[in-house]
């Protein structure tokens, strides 16, 4: 019979045991974060009916979302995790209480050209907050210092979360008279890092049929250069011409000026007149996060408020604000440029326990006291030679050999073997279980990056 040669499909990611720990690291240190803010965990279907998930779908969004048939049903795979959570509010709404506070971090897929850094399939880790008639632009500044926190405590210092609102620019889009042209503006303006000015000028006046000066106009604004201080004020002067464009100026200076007592340091955080976000459903605050030495990688955690969103599928006033990291980009720009910590444990166990002796009841036993004692343990009792073994754990990275020869056999203790000082000491099984947690505890409080 013919061999299948086994393979990935292009943009979808697979890893071996030892960075898959480094990936898991990452996720429980995100879900260790979003909950410490009081997000409670959701889980929603991979599957939607297409209905569902394309009620305000449109545009590029529907162009890549994967599509098909079973029987008589219209399926898609979810894109994001923004539109399930609307659906499953609606649908929940009377067991709910609001504010409702979630986070989910899961798999979605998107059919765009897999490129470096882009997949198809990836983790998003979203965390979103949806109000009950109104919320509060307080929500619209603590995303954001949830998404600092939760760097910080991944050891990544070189980003920078930059804001804008959307009601800002379509109010001075407004005031220059291309009111029915605010969505293909926004469109085209949030091209503008990866095709330039030139470019994004074209597309104004050819695909949104904007005058020459029009197009001026739109990219003077996006490309306005200061401090946020200067640039608030620049929306601030031209407030009292536009309704939205006062709204939007007082929604992003509440953002910025509550951030810092929220703990986000300055150098975190900047406004960014040309964050547009190229989603249809935001309507206000709008984020998008950079590592700032590779800003070629593009955004690895985007966001914003979205007031209208559940309106698809409920009556409802159901505003809401969230933020998500889009967790395999990150995960492959740290790995790519040598910034994961290889002083973290990446074994898939913290001890392995080596019988030396046909007998392994007291090896098994040993075992048992050490995962009681909350130590992650194998149990190996494959006919290797002791130096094979060894090699296996090593090979494993397992920081703890726990060896039981007829000596040990015969005391009811252990060897101890730290794998990577080469020191060994005996101990009982218990005894053992307290020394490796504490040399644990150590060890994790190393961070997952390395700081450059």
């Amino acid at each position: 019979m013919d061999k299948v040669t086994p393979r990935t499909l292009s943009g979808f990611m697979e890893l071996l045991p030892a960075p898959q720990q480094q990936m898991e690291k990452l996720l429980g240190t995100l879900r260790r974060v979003y909950a410490l803010y009081g997000f409670t965990p959701l889980d929603t279907p991979a599957i939607e009916s297409a209905e569902v998930l394309l009620a305000k779908g449109g545009g590029e969004t529907e162009k890549q979302v994967y599509r098909f048939t079973k029987g008589d049903s219209d399926l898609a795979l979810r894109f994001d995790l923004t539109v399930p959570l609307a659906k499953y509010v609606a649908a929940n709404y009377g067991s709910l209480a609001f504010p409702f506070r979630r986070y989910q971090i899961g798999k979605v897929w998107r059919g765009e050209r897999a490129q470096r850094g882009r997949f198809r399939e990836f983790y998003q880790a979203d965390i979103d907050v949806i109000g009950d008639g109104r919320l509060d632009i307080m929500n619209d500044a603590e995303a954001p210092a949830v998404i600092a926190h939760a760097f910080a405590e991944l050891g990544l210092e070189d980003f920078t979360i930059r804001i804008n609102n959307r009601k800002a620019l379509g109010g001075y889009f407004e005031l220059i008279g291309i009111k029915d042209r605010t969505t293909e503006a926004l469109r085209t303006v949030d091209k503008l890092e990866k095709i330039g000015a030139g470019k994004v000028r074209e597309l104004l006046c050819g695909d949104c049929g904007m005058t020459p000066e029009q197009a001026d106009a739109v990219l003077e604004f996006v490309t306005l250069e200061g401090t946020d201080e200067e640039k608030l004020a620049f929306l601030e002067e031209r407030a009292d011409k536009n309704e939205l464009l006062a709204e939007g100026a007082r929604e992003l200076r509440a953002v910025i000026e509550a951030l810092p007592s929220l703990g986000v340091a300055k150098e975190h955080f900047a406004v960014d007149l040309t964050i547009a976000r190229g989603l249809d459903y935001y309507t206000g605050t709008v984020y998008e996060t950079r590592v700032n030495s590779h800003p070629e990688i593009g955004s690895i955690c985007s966001g914003g408020r979205y007031d209208n969103l559940a309106g698809y599928y409920t009556d409802k006033q159901l505003p809401g604000v969230g933020l998500s990291i889009g967790v395999t980009r990150l995960f492959y720009v740290l790995s790519e440029q040598g910034m994961l910590n290889g002083s973290v444990v990446t074994a898939p166990c913290d001890a392995i326990v080596l019988p030396m002796t046909e007998d392994t009841a007291f090896a098994a036993h040993a075992a048992t006291v050490l995962r009681a004692g909350g130590v992650r343990t194998q149990l190996y009792t494959e006919a290797k030679k002791f130096k094979q073994k060894l090699s296996y754990a090593s090979r494993l990275g397992i920081p703890y050999a726990v060896i039981i020869g007829e000596d040990e056999l015969a005391a009811g203790e252990v060897s101890l073997k730290d794998m990577n000082a080469g020191a060994q000491a005996r101990y009982t099984p218990e005894d053992a279980a307290l020394e490796i947690r504490s040399a644990l505890r150590r060890l994790g409080e190393e961070k997952l990056i390395k700081v450059q």
